[in-house]
């Protein structure tokens, strides 16, 4: 197992296949990855998908 990159994950396997993988919409993708989210995604040998974030605590979002 090892922890890869979302963007990684998602221009080898595709969206919709990553979205599928860990439960969530590929809006939802497009959006952690347009957001720039320290995302990690784990393979497993049954070939399941997870997925970590890495943020700041406390977490602030940044003013626009």
């Amino acid at each position: 197992m090892k922890k890869v990159v979302l963007k990684d994950v998602v221009v080898r396997l595709g969206q919709a296949a990553v979205a599928k993988g860990l439960g969530v919409s590929a809006p939802a993708i497009t959006k952690a990855l347009k957001a720039k989210r320290e995302i990690f995604v784990t393979e497993h040998p049954d070939g399941s998908l997870t997925a970590t974030e890495i943020r700041p605590f406390p977490h602030q979002v940044a003013p626009s």
